[in-house]
């Protein structure tokens, strides 16, 4: 018999194996430049800013914790696979199944355990890195000087330790469930633990390892019951965050007792791994977890049904006291000034007499309304823009402080066109140019803002400044990315502004440092990949001396360089020492201030201006206004200042990003003129002294008296923002800038609904204009509580009585079924003359595609009168008798004739008309003839009927005619 041997296999390729080793090379290479261009570019954007450090903290503790993660998870877990393979009985009889089993297991074995600790480490690396911040917070915490009212600790240890020690708690639990679960694996797979015939065995081995793990997973939720503790001071609750009574007299002292309870089982389970009888732990456990029943949900649920139920108020009482007092010292809410208010409904001749710097500065120009007529009259290009809304700020005028609406001209690249060339958009269209400046209390004869500050190159009170530096490169609609600078002696590429003649233009060079250099082939090879465009690479008109600029959002680049802060959603342009610079509030936010109120930040603030926030910390219990950003508009430069240096989160934050934020003494005067308080704060605040207005528990119990903020008059799906306004409140010695929001009674709804007014608040927003000082009534909250007795018509009933107004009605529906739209500027509500005064402007412009709001009339309200005049000082007096005692703004301004004749109040033919009754007869005829035109214009236009068309045309702009002619008697 012959046989023929097996052919040998075939030997591997030599030269596929290099190939496969040498593109595995590559590919790693590859993904390890991406990874480095990404990091690189980063470095170069906060080395340029100066905020380096930031993001060197920021990667080495992220590396860090990352570290401690990884070993935290891997080693216990490699450990207990290698004592539990290490440990196993030699001669165990296996059954047949365990046998595949480990036939299948074996040749995997050295990779698994390995791998095994491997992944599971790698997963809790990235989850602890993630927690960094909660970390350094605990090693940089700092006493806060006051206590929670229970177990009488510093606040600090619930802001900075709690979080973190429940986090320790939370890590350690799962590498010890992981590392228990392992050990009975691997104990069962090599026949440490053996099943069958209804008996469980158990190796002294493995009995050591598996009791003492589960002893010390016990001994970490003992940790964790006694924690549990302190977490019911942060835990919403029913009524209010923070134990009640249930909590105080069932809940706390039995987690204590539970907590006792796992100790003595965890220690069960150590004298198990030595004596060998499973009866007495897992009786414990038994123990534990009726305890834990009875404990942790009868009796609570007993407590609350026998004893709280029956007699809520008079056991909650003390606990609601708590939450009150320390709600409002978490919002700073807690030195509000309140003063009963009788608010006078009657007007009188010279009511406002004492008030009459106020009435100077009530603003008419509704920085929501005007940003088309800003636009049109402003924009020169179709490639600038304005924001919409515009923003508002003040300036000193001639020696008086006057009320401003602003905005910066910024570029509008989706307006290019076919000239959206990679060029034009890098590298020649660079910067917006020049601010807008208007008064907020005038008009001209037109309805058109009185500008202070305008124009193409740029004209008005800031211009006169010698640095005035008008060009804004770092702004909220910036260019995705520019590339700028030059050597000396090039010519300029940059596009500065056209001319007047519109044939020629400036050209400019940024000569600031905004951005990280690019001269070299290594920095526009990393920018290329950043922004996936190979123009960087190749392009001859970057030099050594050009910088990229990216990132340009005040609110991107404040963030990136503090990211431990929440910003205020509306950052505002001011010019400072001759600079255009953004102001941006910045918050520290917290969720763990014992037995304060907690608040969705996004639904607080949303209203009209800000429908749609979302924040990474939305449920927050803790705010502080700590930090002032500025971002100049030129340079890019952020500076951060300490404007709360007692905040405890603020001094921890400094302490892990030392020498990033400036003191308040570094801050000029002149930019401590143009700070003001911020919008969101006020409108959290705002939120929780809807409820938290009232003084005693009692009250807060009943909640007889809880307000809301009214919805805005012209958008009824959201809330009435609040305003910043020049004013002076009751019992305040002279008008300062402030900002102001009122209060209507809450309701489900429905016919109960009472849109009357019951609160009134203001906070004076003006900081002095002394460097490094604040003024001692900087941020003074002022409330006025109205009398019961007195009714005084909210927003709603208020924009009401102004439809109700028979000639207010009939011409605005006139002009809404012309060519023509009417829009109703912000409600502004003011503590004038013993009462309170509503004043809404009224804009008028075109239903066709070119929009230009002109302001056209002035409604005012006092009480249950109501006047409507050209102008806001006209208005005013026809409210008054005639006289109000004092003027308004635009007390100079003599409007040209337009289509709306004046109302006075109750709907009374105004000052300048006419209370003939041929007169009023004859106006509501040219009315009527007016309505049936417009309605023969429709028909005649569906019908095709040019003929008639132009017929009715004409009738109508006779009765326009009429009407406006009559309007002026």
């Amino acid at each position: 018999m012959t046989s023929t041997s097996a052919p040998k296999p075939a030997a591997p390729s030599r030269t596929r194996r290099v190939v496969a080793i040498t593109l595995i090379v590559i590919a790693v290479l590859v993904v390890a430049f991406f990874l480095f261009a990404s990091l690189f570019a980063d470095w170069l954007w906060y080395s340029q800013l100066g905020f380096q450090r930031v993001l060197a903290t920021e990667w080495g503790a992220r590396v860090l914790m990352f570290a401690i993660g990884f070993l935290g998870m891997a080693v216990p877990v490699w450990l207990v696979i290698q004592l539990a393979y290490r440990l196993r009985p030699v001669y165990a009889r296996l059954s047949s199944q365990l046998d595949r089993y480990q036939e299948v297991v074996e040749p995997l074995r050295r990779l698994a355990m390995w791998g095994i600790p491997i992944f599971f480490g790698f997963f809790a690396g990235f989850a602890t890195s993630a927690q960094w911040e909660t970390v350094a917070l605990w090693l940089n915490g700092v006493k806060t000087a006051t206590t929670d009212p229970q177990f009488h600790l510093d606040t600090g240890f619930y802001l900075f330790a709690l979080p973190f020690y429940s986090g320790l708690l939370g890590f350690a639990s799962a590498v010890t469930l992981v590392s228990l679960l392992v050990t009975a694996v691997v104990s069962y797979l090599y026949g440490s633990v053996r099943i069958g015939q209804r008996e469980l065995r158990i190796s002294k081995a493995a009995r050591i390892q598996l009791a003492v793990i589960a002893g010390f997973y016990l001994l970490l939720q003992a940790a964790s019951l006694w924690l549990d503790r302190y977490k019911t001071l942060v835990q919403p609750g029913d009524r209010i965050t923070g134990p009640g009574y249930t909590e105080v007299n069932a809940t706390i002292p039995g987690q204590t007792i539970l907590a006792g309870i796992a100790v003595i089982v965890a220690i069960l389970f150590f004298i198990t791994a030595f004596v060998g009888r499973w009866r007495f732990p897992l009786v414990g456990t038994a123990l534990l977890i009726v305890s834990a029943i009875v404990l942790g949900i009868a009796y609570p649920w007993f407590v609350t049904t026998i004893q709280v139920k029956p007699n809520q108020l008079a056991l909650e009482k003390p606990y609601y006291q708590r939450n009150m007092v320390q709600t409002k010292i978490a919002y700073g809410i807690a030195d509000i000034q309140d003063q009963p208010y009788k608010a006078a409904t009657d007007a009188e001749a010279g009511q406002l007499r004492a008030d009459a710097a106020t009435t100077a500065q009530i603003r008419i120009m509704d920085p929501a309304i005007i940003s088309p007529t800003v636009k049109q009259l402003e924009q020169y290009r179709s490639y600038y823009q304005f924001k919409d809304p515009l923003d508002v700020d003040r300036y000193t005028v001639g020696g008086v402080s006057q009320d401003t609406v602003v905005s910066l001209r910024e570029l509008n690249m989706g307006q290019l066109g076919a000239g959206a060339s990679w060029q034009n958009t890098t590298l020649v269209y660079t910067h917006g140019y020049g601010m807008v400046v208007a008064k907020g209390n005038d008009r001209t004869g037109d309805g058109d803002p009185v500008f202070l500050e305008r124009g193409i190159p740029a004209t008005g009170f800031l211009t006169a400044q010698e640095n005035f530096e008008p060009r804004v490169y770092f702004g909220e609609d910036s260019p995705t990315y520019s590339i700028v600078g030059a050597p000396a002696g090039t010519p300029p590429m940059e596009l500065d502004y056209p001319s007047s003649n519109g044939i020629t233009e400036s050209k400019t060079t940024f000569k600031g440092d905004g951005g990280p250099n690019i001269g070299n082939w290594l920095t526009r090879l990393i920018y290329a990949l950043k922004f996936q465009s190979e123009q960087i690479l190749f392009s001859d008109s970057i030099t050594d001396k050009s910088q990229i600029l990216y990132d340009r959002d005040p609110l991107t680049r404040v963030q990136n360089v503090a990211p431990y802060l929440t910003l205020d959603s509306d950052p505002y342009p001011t010019v400072v020492d001759g600079h255009i610079v953004w102001v941006v509030d910045g918050y520290t936010t917290s969720a763990n201030y014992p037995y304060s109120a907690t608040v969705s930040l996004s639904q607080a603030i949303a209203d009209t201006n800000n429908p749609s926030p979302r924040y990474t910390l939305d449920n927050i219990n803790y705010i502080r206004n700590s930090v002032k950003a500025t971002v100049d508009a030129y340079s890019g430069k952020v500076t951060l200042y300490a404007w709360d240096s007692t905040d405890p989160l603020l001094r921890a934050w400094q302490k892990v990003y030392p020498s990033t934020v400036k003191p308040l003494s570094d801050m000029s005067g002149e930019l401590m003129s143009h700070v003001r308080y911020p919008t969101d704060l006020f409108k959290v605040q705002r939120d929780i002294l809807g409820t938290y207005h009232v003084s005693n528990a009692q009250s807060f119990y009943q909640q007889d008296n809880v307000w809301t903020t009214p919805n805005d008059p012209e958008h009824s799906d959201r809330l009435q923002p609040p305003y910043y306004l020049t004013m002076k409140m009751p019992e305040q010695p002279s008008p300062e800038y402030s900002m102001f929001s009122t209060f209507i009674p809450q309701s489900n709804g429905g016919e109960t609904a009472r849109n009357v007014l019951m609160g009134y608040l203001a906070v004076d927003s003006n900081a002095g204009d002394q460097a490094g000082q604040k003024r001692a009534d900087y941020g003074k909250l002022r409330m006025l509580e109205i009398d019961a007795a007195t009714t005084v018509p909210g927003p709603g009933q208020v924009k009401n009585m102004f439809a109700s107004q028979p000639n207010v009605s009939q011409f605005l529906n006139l002009l809404k079924q012309g060519q023509s739209e009417v829009l109703n500027g912000n409600l502004l509500t003011l503590p004038l003359g013993g009462g309170l005064l509503y004043v809404q402007p009224v804009f008028v412009q075109s239903s066709g595609q070119t929009q230009l709001p002109k302001l056209q009339k002035v409604l005012v309200a006092f009480g249950n009168n109501v006047a409507f005049e050209d102008t806001l000082d006209q208005a005013l007096n026809a409210l008054f008798g005639g006289d109000s005692g004092a003027s308004a703004g635009d007390s100079n301004t003599t409007p040209t004739a337009g289509p709306l004749p004046s109302a006075s109040p109750s709907g009374t033919p105004g000052t300048g008309g006419s209370s003939n009754g041929s007169t009023n007869t004859e106006y509501q005829a040219w009315l009527k003839a007016a309505q049936q035109a417009m309605m023969d214009r429709d028909a005649a236009l569906k019908a095709g009927d040019w003929a008639a068309y132009g017929v009715a045309d004409k009738a109508l702009t006779d009765a326009v005619n009429h009407l406006i002619a009559l309007g002026g008697h």
